[in-house]
Protein backbone atom coordinates (compact mmCIF):
# COMPACT_ATOMS: atom_id res chain seq x y z
CA UNK A 1 0.00 0.00 0.00
CA UNK A 2 1.02 3.31 -0.80
CA UNK A 3 -0.61 6.87 0.43
CA UNK A 4 0.14 10.28 0.65
CA UNK A 5 -1.79 12.01 3.01
CA UNK A 6 -2.02 16.09 2.43
CA UNK A 7 -3.81 18.56 3.70
CA UNK A 8 -3.01 21.90 5.78
CA UNK A 9 -1.66 22.35 8.98
CA UNK A 10 -4.40 21.47 11.90
CA UNK A 11 -6.52 19.39 9.41
CA UNK A 12 -5.66 16.18 11.04
CA UNK A 13 -3.54 14.15 8.69
CA UNK A 14 -0.97 13.10 11.52
CA UNK A 15 -4.06 12.01 13.45
CA UNK A 16 -5.04 10.28 10.86
CA UNK A 17 -2.33 8.48 9.94
CA UNK A 18 -1.56 7.04 13.36
CA UNK A 19 -5.08 5.37 13.25
CA UNK A 20 -4.08 4.23 9.64
CA UNK A 21 -1.61 2.56 11.37
CA UNK A 22 -3.40 1.09 13.58
CA UNK A 23 -6.12 -0.30 11.33
CA UNK A 24 -3.78 -1.65 8.98
CA UNK A 25 -2.14 -3.80 11.54
CA UNK A 26 -5.03 -4.99 12.83
CA UNK A 27 -6.75 -5.91 9.38
CA UNK A 28 -3.35 -6.83 7.13
CA UNK A 29 -1.36 -7.91 9.98
CA UNK A 30 1.33 -5.26 8.55
CA UNK A 31 3.88 -3.20 9.70
CA UNK A 32 3.07 0.09 8.98
CA UNK A 33 4.26 3.71 9.28
CA UNK A 34 4.29 7.51 7.35
CA UNK A 35 7.22 9.61 6.35
CA UNK A 36 5.67 12.61 8.93
CA UNK A 37 8.67 15.22 8.26
CA UNK A 38 8.08 17.20 5.74
CA UNK A 39 7.36 20.63 7.03
CA UNK A 40 10.18 23.02 8.20
CA UNK A 41 11.71 23.01 10.41
CA UNK A 42 10.18 19.04 11.43
CA UNK A 43 12.31 17.52 9.12
CA UNK A 44 13.74 14.99 10.93
CA UNK A 45 12.65 11.74 12.84
CA UNK A 46 11.02 11.40 16.70
CA UNK A 47 13.87 11.96 18.76
CA UNK A 48 13.10 8.54 21.41
CA UNK A 49 13.99 9.57 24.92
CA UNK A 50 15.99 6.76 26.91
CA UNK A 51 13.79 3.84 28.45
CA UNK A 52 11.06 4.85 25.85
CA UNK A 53 9.84 3.32 22.39
CA UNK A 54 7.99 5.13 19.36
CA UNK A 55 4.83 2.93 20.14
CA UNK A 56 5.30 4.59 23.90
CA UNK A 57 5.63 8.12 22.36
CA UNK A 58 2.68 7.96 20.27
CA UNK A 59 0.78 6.48 23.43
CA UNK A 60 1.63 9.59 25.51
CA UNK A 61 0.74 11.99 22.73
CA UNK A 62 -2.95 10.40 22.21
CA UNK A 63 -3.49 10.59 25.68
CA UNK A 64 -2.24 13.84 26.39
CA UNK A 65 0.55 13.15 28.27
CA UNK A 66 3.50 13.71 25.52
CA UNK A 67 4.43 15.98 22.29
CA UNK A 68 3.62 15.31 18.80
CA UNK A 69 6.62 12.56 18.14
CA UNK A 70 6.87 14.31 14.45
CA UNK A 71 7.75 17.13 16.37
CA UNK A 72 10.62 15.91 18.68
CA UNK A 73 13.40 15.49 16.24
CA UNK A 74 15.01 18.26 16.68
CA UNK A 75 15.78 20.27 19.74
CA UNK A 76 14.74 24.05 20.15
CA UNK A 77 18.12 25.36 19.43
CA UNK A 78 17.96 22.93 16.36
CA UNK A 79 15.02 24.01 15.22
CA UNK A 80 16.02 28.44 15.28
CA UNK A 81 19.10 26.94 13.52
CA UNK A 82 17.33 25.36 10.51
CA UNK A 83 14.99 27.97 10.09
CA UNK A 84 17.77 30.66 10.45
CA UNK A 85 19.26 28.86 7.35
CA UNK A 86 19.40 30.78 4.27
CA UNK A 87 16.44 30.08 1.94
CA UNK A 88 18.85 28.30 -0.78
CA UNK A 89 20.37 25.58 1.48
CA UNK A 90 16.58 25.09 2.89
CA UNK A 91 15.77 24.90 -0.54
CA UNK A 92 18.30 22.13 -1.65
CA UNK A 93 17.95 20.41 1.62
CA UNK A 94 14.66 19.27 0.87
CA UNK A 95 15.27 18.80 -2.89
CA UNK A 96 17.33 16.50 -1.73
CA UNK A 97 14.87 15.50 1.04
CA UNK A 98 12.34 14.41 -1.13
CA UNK A 99 14.29 12.79 -4.08
CA UNK A 100 15.98 10.29 -1.62
CA UNK A 101 12.82 9.63 -0.81
CA UNK A 102 11.97 8.59 -4.13
CA UNK A 103 14.35 6.23 -4.36
CA UNK A 104 13.82 2.22 -5.52
CA UNK A 105 14.97 1.45 -1.49
CA UNK A 106 11.54 2.97 -0.50
CA UNK A 107 9.22 2.02 -3.51
CA UNK A 108 10.69 -1.36 -3.71
CA UNK A 109 8.91 -2.13 -0.34
CA UNK A 110 5.42 -3.53 0.38
CA UNK A 111 4.30 0.31 2.26
CA UNK A 112 5.73 3.22 1.30
CA UNK A 113 3.71 6.20 2.75
CA UNK A 114 4.24 9.98 3.66
CA UNK A 115 2.39 12.85 5.23
CA UNK A 116 2.42 16.03 3.51
CA UNK A 117 5.54 14.80 0.90
CA UNK A 118 6.02 17.13 -2.19
CA UNK A 119 2.28 18.84 -1.72
CA UNK A 120 3.68 20.33 1.76
CA UNK A 121 6.57 21.99 -0.20
CA UNK A 122 4.03 22.97 -3.26
CA UNK A 123 2.27 24.69 -0.80
CA UNK A 124 4.31 26.32 1.98
CA UNK A 125 7.71 26.82 0.36
CA UNK A 126 6.55 30.13 -2.07
CA UNK A 127 4.51 31.05 1.07
CA UNK A 128 7.02 31.18 4.15
CA UNK A 129 10.15 29.05 2.91
CA UNK A 130 11.41 31.89 0.05
CA UNK A 131 11.84 29.40 -2.38
CA UNK A 132 9.92 27.52 -4.93
CA UNK A 133 7.28 30.19 -6.12
CA UNK A 134 6.40 30.21 -10.15
CA UNK A 135 9.67 31.01 -12.56
CA UNK A 136 11.95 30.54 -9.43
CA UNK A 137 14.68 27.84 -9.71
CA UNK A 138 13.22 24.45 -8.42
CA UNK A 139 9.43 25.87 -8.68
CA UNK A 140 7.77 23.68 -6.42
CA UNK A 141 4.33 23.48 -8.51
CA UNK A 142 6.73 22.16 -11.38
CA UNK A 143 8.61 19.73 -9.38
CA UNK A 144 5.37 18.65 -7.72
CA UNK A 145 4.04 17.10 -11.33
CA UNK A 146 8.13 16.02 -11.74
CA UNK A 147 7.83 14.06 -8.77
CA UNK A 148 4.59 12.60 -9.88
CA UNK A 149 5.56 11.53 -12.77
CA UNK A 150 8.68 9.60 -10.96
CA UNK A 151 5.29 8.17 -8.88
CA UNK A 152 3.04 7.06 -11.60
CA UNK A 153 5.98 5.26 -12.87
CA UNK A 154 7.25 3.20 -9.93
CA UNK A 155 3.51 3.41 -7.87
CA UNK A 156 0.46 3.87 -10.14
CA UNK A 157 -1.30 2.15 -7.03
CA UNK A 158 -0.25 5.36 -4.97
CA UNK A 159 -4.03 6.68 -3.09
CA UNK A 160 -3.92 10.86 -2.43
CA UNK A 161 -5.91 11.50 0.59
CA UNK A 162 -6.44 14.85 1.00
CA UNK A 163 -7.55 16.06 4.63
CA UNK A 164 -9.68 18.79 5.06
CA UNK A 165 -11.08 21.00 7.45
CA UNK A 166 -12.65 24.13 7.75
CA UNK A 167 -11.42 27.72 7.66
CA UNK A 168 -12.81 28.45 11.23
CA UNK A 169 -12.27 24.69 12.01
CA UNK A 170 -8.52 25.27 11.61
CA UNK A 171 -8.67 28.69 13.62
CA UNK A 172 -10.32 26.66 16.21
CA UNK A 173 -7.91 24.11 16.56
CA UNK A 174 -4.69 26.48 16.48
CA UNK A 175 -5.98 28.38 19.45
CA UNK A 176 -6.58 25.40 21.47
CA UNK A 177 -3.47 23.63 20.78
CA UNK A 178 -0.70 25.73 19.28
CA UNK A 179 2.17 23.95 17.67
CA UNK A 180 5.61 24.88 18.49
CA UNK A 181 6.91 26.54 15.86
CA UNK A 182 4.48 26.23 13.43
CA UNK A 183 4.92 28.60 10.28
CA UNK A 184 1.16 28.61 9.31
CA UNK A 185 -1.12 32.08 10.20
CA UNK A 186 -4.14 33.21 10.67
CA UNK A 187 -4.00 35.50 7.72
CA UNK A 188 -3.08 32.40 5.47
CA UNK A 189 -5.49 29.74 6.42
CA UNK A 190 -7.71 30.85 3.53
CA UNK A 191 -4.58 30.89 1.03
CA UNK A 192 -2.97 27.62 2.36
CA UNK A 193 -6.79 25.62 2.39
CA UNK A 194 -6.87 26.51 -1.47
CA UNK A 195 -3.74 25.86 -2.42
CA UNK A 196 -4.38 21.98 -0.75
CA UNK A 197 -6.99 22.15 -2.87
CA UNK A 198 -5.38 23.18 -6.08
CA UNK A 199 -2.92 20.88 -5.66
CA UNK A 200 -5.03 17.71 -5.16
CA UNK A 201 -6.97 18.67 -8.25
CA UNK A 202 -4.67 18.87 -10.24
CA UNK A 203 -2.21 15.51 -9.15
CA UNK A 204 -1.53 13.81 -11.69
CA UNK A 205 -1.94 10.36 -9.16
CA UNK A 206 -5.53 8.61 -10.30
CA UNK A 207 -5.84 7.16 -6.83
CA UNK A 208 -7.84 10.04 -4.58
CA UNK A 209 -10.21 11.04 -2.29
CA UNK A 210 -11.00 13.24 0.09
CA UNK A 211 -12.06 13.61 3.85
CA UNK A 212 -13.62 16.47 5.77
CA UNK A 213 -12.60 16.41 9.45
CA UNK A 214 -14.04 19.65 10.62
CA UNK A 215 -17.39 18.10 12.14
CA UNK A 216 -16.04 14.06 12.19
CA UNK A 217 -14.78 12.38 15.49
CA UNK A 218 -11.51 10.36 15.24
CA UNK A 219 -13.20 7.09 14.85
CA UNK A 220 -16.37 8.49 12.22
CA UNK A 221 -12.66 10.08 10.25
CA UNK A 222 -11.13 6.41 10.31
CA UNK A 223 -14.77 4.52 9.23
CA UNK A 224 -14.70 7.10 6.08
CA UNK A 225 -11.22 6.89 5.17
CA UNK A 226 -11.51 3.03 4.92
CA UNK A 227 -14.53 2.99 3.26
CA UNK A 228 -13.44 5.39 0.65
CA UNK A 229 -9.49 3.39 0.41
CA UNK A 230 -10.96 -0.42 -0.15
CA UNK A 231 -12.00 0.42 -3.55
CA UNK A 232 -8.73 1.85 -4.12
CA UNK A 233 -6.70 -0.67 -3.45
CA UNK A 234 -4.47 -2.90 -5.25
CA UNK A 235 -6.16 -6.53 -5.64
CA UNK A 236 -3.14 -7.98 -3.10
CA UNK A 237 -4.20 -5.54 -0.09
CA UNK A 238 -7.36 -6.39 -0.57
CA UNK A 239 -6.68 -10.25 -0.19
CA UNK A 240 -4.57 -9.62 2.69
CA UNK A 241 -7.67 -8.23 4.19
CA UNK A 242 -10.04 -10.87 3.57
CA UNK A 243 -7.52 -13.55 4.50
CA UNK A 244 -6.38 -11.51 8.23
CA UNK A 245 -10.04 -11.96 9.06
CA UNK A 246 -10.65 -15.09 8.37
Amino acid sequence: MRLILIGCEYSGTTTLSRQIIKWVQENLGDEFGFHDHWKLPHVSHPNIPEGNTIEGMWQDWESGKGPDPTMTGHTDEENTQFLALSPKIRESFQRYHMEYHMGDGFYGDAHHNNVGFYFDEAVYAPLYYGYGGPGEYADRTWYARHIEADIMHKAPDTVLVHVKASADVIRKRMKENPHKFSLLQDKDIETVLTGFAHHYEVSFLRHKFEIDTSTSSIGESICEFVGKLIPNLQSEDRQKIMFHRK
